[in-house]
Formats: C-alpha cells, structure tokens, sequence
C-alpha cells in the first residue's frame, strides 16, 4: 500500500503526532508547488509582456490617479495667477490668401494660428520625457489664451472631419495649441493710384481679457514666426512682401494691450485694365478723330460717329465705377477715362462749330447775290456748291476779273469768290462808300477748322499720354 507523500512507513513509526503533521504538510506543499510551478511562469511572461506594452488608456484610474489632473485645478484663471505676466508665443504660417474685395475693402485668410505657454498644473512625470497630444475636446477644460482678430468681420475655425485644433502638452508643463483658422478682415485700402496702386493689409491679433499686465503676447521668433506657402497667388495682385510687428494699443476705459500685426503688401497687376480699360478707351478716342477726314457737307456720317463713341466711353466709365467703391476722391482710371471723353466730346463740338460756320457762310453768300446781283461771270447754279476751300493767295489771282469776263468753269465749283469792279462815273453817296476800294472779298474758309484738328488732337492726347503714365507708373 503507498504511503503518503511516499514516505516509507518504517519513517512514521517512531514519529510522534506533532512531527507527523509538520512532514505530511511539507510533502503535500512540495507537491503543490510542483503542480503550480508552470502556471506561475506564465503569469510571469504575461506580466513582462504587458508592462512592456502599457497603454494608459486602458487602465481605469481614480481622480487621484489621473495624469495631467485637470479636475484638480482651478483652470478659469490664468497660469500663475496673481504674479507677473504670463508670456505666450504666437507664430502663424499662412495656408492661403483666398481674396481680396475692393468693394468691400476687405481681405480673406486661410492661416495656421499657434501658441506657446507654460502651465505648471499641466506638467506630468515621466521617464521619457514625450509629449503628450490631444484634440479640442480638452481645450474646454483648461486655459487657454483668448486671442482674437481685431477689426474681423467673419472667423471661423475649420470643422472637417473634426475641430481643426490640436493640443500638445509637455512634461514640463510647455503647451502648444494649434488652430485652422480662416478671417475675412478690414483693410483700408487707398485707390487714389487705381489700377496702378499697391495696397497694405495688416490682420492684427490681440488678447481681448488680459492687458499687458496678465499677458504678454510676443512673436517667438521675431520674423520667422511668420511663414507662408510658396504656392500663395492672386489673379489680381502680385504678393509683394510679409512681415511682422507688434506695439500696445490702449484702451481708455480697460487699459494697454499687447496686439501682434501681420502685414502684407500688393501690387496690382494692370494687365487686366489695359485690355480692358485703358486699349478701349484709347481705341475710341483714336475713332472720333475720323471724322475730322470725313466731308463736312456729310452731316449723319459725322453725328452717328461722334454720337457712338460718346456713348461707349459713357458705358466704359460706368463699367469701371461699378466694380470699385464709391469713394470721395478722384482715381487714376478716372483721370484717364475723364480725358478721354472730353476728347471724343470736342470732337462732337468741332463738328457742330464746322458746321454752324458753313452756315453762317452759305447764308452771307445769298444775302450778298441778293443785294449785289452781279455773279461776276459765275452762273447762280454754281455759286451754292462752292467749297470755299482756297487761301487768300488763290482769290487774288481773280481781282482783275470784271463782269464781263467769265470764270472758267472748273474753277467756279472751287473758288467762292465774289469780286464786284465798281464804276467810278457814279457820285452817288453810296457809290461814294465803295471809291478806293479795288473790290470786295467774303472768303471762308471752315475747312481749315479740321485741317487744324487733325494735329492738335492727336497731339494733344499723345502729351497727356505721356505725362499721365510718368506720373502714375
């Protein structure tokens, strides 16, 4: 029959009761310890393997026994509250400049906005000194600074897939708090040089709470602490320059504040407006000097074309003013286009004054067959189709003519002469009036009105031209 334990029965005879017991508990604890042995290895690797691998949020802690503590402190109030200020970096990297509205004056930004803070109720022990990073869930429950864009007209921070917010907390207690943000801003822009004008915007950042005495927003590193994106373009503007500065601005009623400046320069591409303003323009100024080679006896030819090119600088003038601000000053393109339609509208006038001469001519011609009938050779059929288009030189050459000498028939539809050989024999008083003199002329000569026009005008518009691009290029 086995004994227990396998001890020999011969073993427990001389045995008292007391050591009995004591040797049956050893065996069986020798043999427990057998049959657990391996299972307790197991135990053991599992343990290695998972504080090898510890993942923080699987383990359910008490309030205690949180990491970074946040229920255990009062985060409606500033770091180190009571002390000096609380100094926060901010550096931003412009993503893109998505607009700029003349109409508006205003300007549209997309920008990655980032501080940088200590918060001493935030640091956290740790051997390896990481970085923790969180989502925007847990901004709400710290502190954060509560900067703001002043003069903004619209803000609003990205939200697809989720709040574009991102929170990296340090060891130390070393915050950085990262925003996606696009601004709509006020900038006041000067358009006296329109559309030869560059413009200056500046989109300024500034804690709305905390004066300079609780908070001193700084640029973290001077002008690199704005960066932007090589790709940034605009159809209209060529993007000069950015940089950044910072100044107090005060408040009366709540104080100084530390405000953060990010400027930006433009120049505006006038490609555009020449094709699309200035060529025009230019173009129907060019069409109302047609009309100075066009017959003056051709009255709808000349109206219809001096009407027209009025009414489309008139459109031009209208098109340009719709796309701008109704400001109180005067523009560039407006100087440009202003002269240009007083010169398409002298044309209208020089016409009306040829006109209105080669009538007054016509009427004197008939009141003077009228009172001296003698035509002096030119039939009265003839005398109404005279051009008068001839120098002074030219009539002189008739003044030995008498009645009874007739003009030659080509040059009667030329010359508009009408030359009267008086007698001598008469002593009449008013035959008396009229001794001494050889002969009377009546020469006008309105076409001369247009011959002149042909050189001033262009002249003219070409030395505005060139005083106007000097001064405004």
């Amino acid at each position: 029959m086995p004994q227990p334990c396998g001890i020999p029965a011969g073993s427990w005879a001389g045995a008292q009761p007391g050591q009995h017991r004591e040797r049956l508990w050893a065996c069986h604890a020798v043999m427990l310890l057998a049959v657990m042995l391996p299972s307790l290895m197991a135990e053991l690797h599992l343990l290695h393997i998972y504080k090898k691998n510890h993942d923080v949020t699987k383990t359910r802690k008490g309030k205690t026994d949180q990491l970074l503590r946040v229920d255990d402190h009062d985060f409606t109030m500033r770091p180190a509250f009571g002390g000096p200020a609380i100094p926060v970096g901010v550096d931003v990297q412009v993503e893109s400049l998505d607009s700029i509205s003349e109409v508006d004056m205003d300007f549209t930004m997309t920008l990655y906005l980032r501080h940088y803070w200590k918060d001493e109720r935030l640091s956290f022990p740790s051997t390896t000194n990481n970085s923790m990073t969180f989502d925007g869930r847990l901004v709400k429950k710290i502190w954060v600074p509560d900067v703001f864009f002043v003069h903004s007209k619209r803000s609003f921070i990205h939200d697809t897939t989720t709040d574009n917010i991102m929170l990296r907390v340090f060891p130390d207690g070393h915050v950085l708090y990262s925003m996606r943000i696009t601004v709509t801003a006020m900038c006041n822009m000067d358009f006296s040089h329109f559309p030869l004008d560059s413009q200056t915007c500046s989109l300024e950042l500034e804690s709305y709470a905390y004066t300079d005495e609780d908070l001193m927003l700084y640029w973290k590193n001077g002008n690199e602490s704005l960066k932007t994106d090589e790709k940034i373009s605009l159809s209209q503007f060529l993007i000069q320059k950015f940089h950044t500065t910072s100044r107090l601005a005060f408040y009366s009623s709540t104080g100084w504040y530390n405000r953060l400046y990010i400027s930006f320069t433009l120049r505006r591409h006038i490609f555009f407006f020449l094709l699309q303003t200035y060529f025009p323009a230019t173009l129907m100024v060019m069409l109302s000097w047609v009309s100075f080679w066009i017959d003056r006896r051709a009255v709808p030819a000349r109206v219809s074309l001096g009407i027209t090119t009025v009414l489309t600088m008139s459109t031009i003038i209208t098109g340009v003013n719709a796309s701008m601000p109704r400001v109180s000053y005067i523009k560039a393109v407006d100087i440009y286009l202003w002269v240009s339609f007083v010169f398409v509208f002298l044309s209208v006038l020089e016409y009306a004054a040829v006109n209105y001469l080669t009538t007054v001519q016509e009427r004197k011609e008939r009141k003077l067959r009228e009172k001296f009938p003698c035509t002096c050779g030119i039939p009265h059929s003839k005398t109404m189709m005279l051009d008068g288009n001839y120098s002074e030189s030219d009539a002189n050459s008739l003044a030995g003519y008498t009645r009874s000498q007739m003009v030659p028939e080509e040059e009667k539809q030329e010359k508009m002469v009408v030359h009267l050989a008086m007698s001598n024999a008469s002593n009449s008083p008013r035959k008396r009036g009229l001794k001494g003199h050889m002969g009377l002329r009546i020469i006008q000569n309105t076409h001369a009105i247009d011959k002149y026009s042909r050189l001033i005008f262009p002249g003219t518009y070409i030395f505005f031209n060139l005083i106007y691009w000097s001064v405004f290029s």
